[in-house]
């Protein structure tokens, strides 16, 4: 066992695992709720960058239904990206399970 080489792959998987975390944080993913009327594009990092809402769903006497699409869309495009994270850490790690790590 040469522990030099583990070392070496360890940081070579290391400085991989960065770099894809890196572009699935600046990587947007779009969500549309209640029949695509609302359209929420989060970024892998969860930071929500746009939210779209048809007219057709504003309906003064029921904000609660708007409230409602809005929350479920920000909750699915934040979700999209936190299981793309979870799966390509998968990949990188082959599954390991390593500590800290998101997805893990």
């Amino acid at each position: 066992m040469n522990i030099a080489k583990m070392m070496k792959q360890a940081q070579q998987m290391q400085s991989g695992m960065l770099a894809k975390q890196e572009e699935l944080a600046n990587t947007d993913f779009e969500a549309e709720v209640g029949g695509g009327k609302v359209k929420v594009v989060a970024t892998g990092a969860g930071d929500v960058k746009s939210i779209s809402i048809d007219p057709a769903v504003v309906d003064p006497d029921d904000v609660e239904f708007l409230e409602e699409l809005v929350l479920k869309g920000v909750q699915e495009a934040v979700a999209k990206g936190k299981e793309a994270t979870a799966a390509e850490m998968k990949k990188l790690t082959g599954g390991m399970g390593l500590p800290g790590m998101p997805g893990m």
